[in-house]
């Protein structure tokens, strides 16, 4: 273990960033314990922290922690070593999970924590940790393309066949995000077989690239509905499970209900995000002197 340590993640340069996701970790779980052991009103658990009777928000901490730790990171960047990145890049880990955590919170400029929608906190959380993992696993964005030959190479032809094939990667990228695959596109910017194949398999029904291209096409639109429904249950379904588990029940949810909350939450997701994408508005004056459904110059409101 520690000679694979010594080789993969020291000998690459890769131990601030190791020690960027432990940091992250241990901050959002400490920090899930505390709040659930608030909202259970543990007589011996630290309260909120309210100077003044003001709540203030732990994403506030996290900001500060981040700004302090990323300042000093720029500071040593050239002379410093990797033990002083390794603990500077732990308490910007720390700091980005206590933001992250209230990412809902800055999303939705309200307080949802314990709401459903306080769910996309952790959401949040699972893609820093993926694209973490990712990075440390050696993973590159772009992997296909080796960019730093881009740097090295003399030859300006290979200079445009790398910039090409990066634009190209990045093109396919944004049509995987158009067609609504928001975790295929991030793993396929790592992995281009799986940017591929999402770019190729068939829409999500109500992704701006349904909008364009399945409206007209009632078939292929059913087929994407149909897909989504029955691809999408289990997961939505574990991912709120093991959301409840990590971060705890809505606020309305009794913790030995929480497999039922998680089979009825899934359906509520599911009837809110898989539905047809509306048809694209048309620029061209229909005959009755109406743009799909805009009043004409004549007509009265």
């Amino acid at each position: 273990m520690y000679e694979w340590l010594d080789r993969e993640i020291v000998g690459h340069g890769r131990l601030p960033l190791l020690f960027f996701l432990l940091g992250f970790l241990a901050a959002f779980l400490f920090i899930r314990l505390s709040v659930r052991m608030i909202r259970a009103e543990v007589s011996w658990w630290p309260g909120n922290v309210k100077p003044g009777g003001h709540h203030v928000h732990h994403v506030v901490f996290g900001v500060v922690t981040m700004l302090v730790s990323g300042v000093s990171l720029i500071a040593v960047y050239e002379d410093g070593t990797q033990t002083t990145g390794a603990v500077l890049a732990t308490f910007f880990g720390i700091g980005a999970a206590l933001v992250l955590d209230e990412f809902a919170l800055i999303f939705y400029l309200q307080d949802v924590y314990w709401a459903d929608e306080g769910r996309t906190s952790v959401d949040a959380v699972f893609v820093a940790i993926a694209v973490t993992g990712l990075l440390l696993l050696g993973l590159r964005p772009l992997e296909l393309i080796n960019v730093t030959d881009f740097r090295d190479s003399p030859d300006p032809w290979v200079r445009v066949a790398i910039a090409l094939s990066s634009v190209i990667n990045l093109l396919i990228a944004a049509v995987v995000l158009l067609k609504g695959k928001i975790w295929t596109g991030l793993l396929g910017l790592f992995i281009f077989p799986i940017l591929l194949i999402g770019a190729l398999r068939l829409s999500r029904p109500s992704a701006p690239w349904a909008r364009w291209r399945y409206t007209a096409k009632p078939k292929r639109m059913l087929r994407a509905l149909e897909r989504e429904r029955k691809w999408r249950r289990p997961v939505i379904r574990a991912k709120i499970f093991v959301q409840d588990f990590i971060a705890g029940t809505p606020s309305a949810v009794h913790v030995k209900e929480a497999a039922e909350h998680a089979r009825a939450a899934a359906e509520v997701e599911l009837d809110h995000v898989v539905h047809a994408a509306p048809p694209p508005i048309s620029l061209h004056p229909v005959a009755s002197g109406t743009m799909d459904g805009l009043p004409g110059p004549g007509s009265s409101t």
